[in-house]
């Protein structure tokens, strides 16, 4: 008997991979979505400051201001062009520089005689992410520069004892590292939901479904089928884009083993694939079933920790996010891929990652005994 369901099950998943295989659309979609996806979604939303516009009116004209202007440089900044004031406020409306910097006339000489003249810095606050980080390096550079050509030291601190800052894990504070490998993530999230209830739509549309339900086969034969080709796709795409776009193409290093973090993905994917054919149960037709999907996609990526930390969300929220299997396998995936976590750290968040997906299995699958029931009334 045992035999009988693994040999149904193994076959029917077949006939999966042969019809996601004939489905162009959703092939584009995955090769896509673990390549291109990846590497825009890292590069692309960056929000690093990267060659900044800046424009100096200089009204000093004096050794210390150019001093000044010279300390913008790349990768920060581009070069500061020189303009008139009246220029100024037309450039900016014009959205050609992103920090225009007005030194005032006799600005050297008045520091020299131990005045405190004021340097105006002008923003572009419609780039919000930029120009506050922007704003926070010119006022370092600056301060530095004139302490140093008042003191000749550029550190500004009087503290008695000297502060080090020490970086863990991104040393650099490479945003695209973050960007990168959360992208995969919610990739494998979205993925594997869009393809199991889009199999599970297909199959009521194109009335193979009730070819099945002569066959004796069984519901939970036809989910699991269903389930482990869909997942193998987006496990192999995965596997791709780690190796491939993440460690290749973007230089990001993985910390921790990347066996240890398919096997978990291979969790994960049993319950992102329940909640899929839960939905699957639900929609009448692929828009329903889009709709359905965006409803349910957007919080599980938005609330799960990959965009922002769970403990900066309200507590309602984190107390109600606890029920996700995504809020788990985001936890896990952070750790071992950013950290280096092994077994003994994630293994509570393996458990409840189980434990969440046979309820969602269960549930999915009293859904589709109903389904079922319907069809064949």
């Amino acid at each position: 008997m045992m035999n009988t369901h693994i040999s149904n099950i193994w076959r029917l998943g077949i006939k999966e991979l042969r019809s996601l295989w004939a489905d162009r659309v959703l092939l584009v979609l995955i090769v896509w979505a673990f390549t291109g996806g990846i590497y825009s979604a890292a590069i692309g939303v960056s929000q690093e400051l990267n060659h900044a516009p800046v424009a100096i009116v200089d009204e000093d004209l004096s050794p210390l201001s150019m001093r000044l202007s010279r300390a913008l440089t790349p990768p920060f900044f581009n070069p500061p062009e020189n303009i008139a004031l009246q220029q100024m406020d037309p450039t900016m409306d014009q959205g050609r520089y992103t920090f225009a910097i007005v030194i005032p006339a006799n600005f050297q000489r008045d520091l020299n005689a131990g005045h405190r003249p004021t340097i105006q810095i002008n923003i572009d606050a419609t780039v919000m992410s930029q120009s506050f980080i922007g704003a926070s390096y010119i006022q370092q550079i600056f301060a530095a520069e004139l302490n140093e050509y008042l003191t000749g030291k550029r550190d500004t601190s009087s503290l008695p004892i000297k502060l080090v800052s020490r970086v863990r894990f991104n040393p650099n504070l490479t945003g695209y590292w973050f960007g990168g490998v959360m992208e995969v993530i919610n990739n494998i999230n979205m993925l594997t939901i869009i393809l199991v209830g889009a199999a599970f739509i297909r199959e009521r549309e194109h009335g193979t479904l009730e070819h099945l339900l002569v066959m004796p086969l069984t519901p939970f034969e036809i989910m699991m089928a269903k389930i482990w080709a869909n997942s193998l796709a987006v496990l192999l795409g995965t596997t791709v884009a780690l190796t491939v776009v993440i460690q290749g193409v973007l230089e990001v290093p993985i910390a921790g083993s990347l066996p240890l973090f398919l096997f978990s993905a291979v969790i994960y994917l049993f319950s992102a694939a329940s909640i899929g054919i839960f939905l699957g149960t639900i929609a009448r037709s692929m828009p329903q079933l889009g709709l359905l999907i965006i409803l349910t996609i957007v919080p599980l990526e938005m609330l799960s920790g990959g965009v922002t930390p769970r403990e900066s969300m309200p507590e309602l929220v984190q107390q109600i996010m606890l029920a996700a299997p995504s809020t788990y396998f985001v936890r896990l995936a952070q750790a071992i891929l950013y950290r280096g976590a092994g077994m003994d750290i994630i293994w509570p968040d393996l458990l409840a990652m189980i434990g969440l997906g046979a309820i969602f299995f269960l549930v999915a699958l009293v859904r589709f005994r109903r389904a079922v029931t319907q069809t064949q009334l």
